[in-house]
């Protein structure tokens, strides 16, 4: 299977370490990881993706505001100056561990943060990168390439 992911989540699990909105949320969310982990590909999509999955029942999820967009718009941006490859809807990649290894870099450096300002999870993001990404659940998988 791949998994669903839009492009300012790319960031996201870079620093997550098993909290979220709700524990549904978490739930999900550590699964994620875990495939992740493990090297199931992403696939880039436009608008809700796996993790914004348990958010969608709410009565206003805020997967769907406009300001979430140009976060993914941001990121976007970012990661493909970083990693030189389309950062794009319908695009494929690997988290392989030099490819995480290499975003926690940018990101710990403030290279990748364009899409966090005024995010509510920023100063713990921020926190997780300062003391080297020591309890985040997603390890980058031995594998090398791209679908």
């Amino acid at each position: 299977m791949t998994i669903r992911l839009r492009a300012h989540h790319l960031l996201c699990l870079l620093t997550y370490v098993g909290k979220g909105y709700s524990p549904a949320f978490t739930a999900n969310y550590d699964g994620i990881a875990e495939r992740l982990s493990r090297g199931e590909g992403i696939l880039l999509v436009s608008g809700p993706d796996d993790v914004c999955g348990p958010l969608l029942d709410e009565p206003e999820p805020h997967c769907l505001n406009e300001s979430v967009f140009e976060r993914d718009r941001l990121a976007a941006q970012d990661l493909e100056e970083l990693l030189a490859r389309p950062i794009r809807v319908g695009a494929s990649l690997d988290l392989d561990a030099s490819m995480l290894a290499r975003m926690r870099r940018a990101f710990s450096a403030g290279r990748l943060r364009k899409a966090c300002g005024g995010c509510e999870w920023s100063g713990l993001c921020s926190t997780i990168a300062a003391g080297g990404y020591g309890d985040t659940l997603v390890q980058g998988s031995a594998s090398t390439g791209e679908h």
